[in-house]
């Protein structure tokens, strides 16, 4: 009798739908939340318990069930259960994978199943209402400090602000829409809600490092960023689809980690810097929380010449780590060197996919910009 009932959930498990995780798409899920009728991963069966007023879960291979539970998903199962908590996610919303932080999983769980944010659209009012204001603590530019400041999101101006005092009339800074991104970083920033958030600065590149105690607070304000960006693009590009638009609206990096680079000369020797692979902009700071890049290097496409080469040219002088990478662009090389192989490896990788990838309209402009640079 228990081998049939385990056959029973193990085919179950092989219908379509049922064979990612209804939560983040990570394959062969073989947990279950025996209350909501779908079938989850273990990472996301940790969250699903975390909530047993919502949910309960067993695991489908070394749990035993009984027959009006094998029923009951047998009648739900995920396809259900998307169409009843899912259905009227905004198309910005942001719906993690396996590969993203715990904070991000954590609370697409919690507002899918506990707030019932997808069932009800007047639950979205946090994060699609074009406005929004509150306090986050921010990190201090000289300091290192972490100090609360009021920001203030508002679609109508086209801008994120921050004020240093709560009365202040002037913000410190405005960050055009256009140009904002938010990405969540909690090992850079030592913080579990930790996001980091950049915009252009006179073309170039600065980072706002903040957090909010509170995770479903500091998400909301992660997918308010992202709806003020989705209603700007629309405007912007009026004949495109949300498909086309929602990849748009926030990036994670490429790739992030230390390696040594030399200058232009290739004579004063190498000097290790952390690197910041965002989209074309290779950004490289003295340290990962620094407010502004020391310089950034643009990665056009191998169509204008531009090729990533394993290794430094043999006239290659000074000390430094022996995995080497050198960038060939129109105008010079640009000679880097890697710790370890599997660094190499994984950094080379990086810039082969954006080389390979051919050059948008836009980006030609920024191209230029960049070898305008002073």
């Amino acid at each position: 009798m228990a081998k049939e009932k385990k056959r029973a959930l193990l085919e179950l498990l092989h219908r379509d739908g049922n064979q990612l995780c209804a939560d983040c798409g990570a394959p062969d899920p073989d947990w279950a939340s025996y209350t909501l009728g779908v079938f989850i991963c273990l990472s996301c069966s940790g969250i699903h318990r975390n909530i047993p007023n919502v949910s309960k879960v067993k695991s489908v291979r070394l749990d035993a069930w009984d027959e009006a539970q094998i029923e009951f998903m047998a009648c739900n199962g995920n396809h259900v259960g998307r169409a009843k908590y899912e259905s009227k996610t905004p198309s910005f919303y942001y719906k993690p994978t396996f590969s993203d932080c715990q904070l991000l999983r954590e609370q697409w769980i919690r507002a899918k199943y506990e707030r019932k944010e997808f069932i009800y659209a007047e639950k979205q009012e946090p994060y699609s209402a074009g406005y929004r204001e509150g306090f986050l603590w921010k990190r201090g530019r000289d300091n290192g400090q972490f100090l609360s400041r009021k920001f203030v999101l508002t679609e109508r101006e086209g801008a994120l602000k921050y004020f240093n005092k709560n009365d202040a009339k002037e913000p410190k800074a405005i960050m055009k829409i256009e140009h904002l991104n938010a990405t969540f970083q909690p090992a850079k920033i030592g913080n579990p809600h930790g996001l980091q958030i950049t915009y252009l600065k006179d073309n170039s590149t600065r980072n706002i490092f903040v957090y909010h105690e509170d995770g479903k607070e500091i998400v909301d304000w992660f997918n308010a960023i992202r709806a003020a960006r989705f209603h700007y693009l629309q405007v912007a590009f009026p004949g495109a689809s949300d498909n086309d638009l929602v990849p748009k609206l926030s990036r994670n990096y490429l790739k992030e980690g230390y390696m040594e680079k030399t200058g232009p000369k290739q004579t004063e020797g190498f000097k290790k810097r952390w690197f910041t692979m965002d989209d074309r902009r290779l950004m490289y700071f003295k340290d990962p929380l620094d407010a502004f890049a020391r310089g950034e290097v643009f990665i056009g496409s191998k169509e204008n010449s531009y090729t990533v080469l394993e290794g430094l040219p043999p006239s290659t002088q000074g000390h430094h780590w022996q995995h080497g990478i050198t960038i060939v662009t129109p105008d010079r090389k640009f000679l880097f060197a890697c710790e370890t192989e599997g660094d190499q490896r994984e950094w080379i990788a990086a810039f082969q996919k954006v080389i390979n990838r051919p050059m948008l309209p836009q980006e030609y402009a920024v191209e230029a910009h960049f070898k305008h640079k002073p």
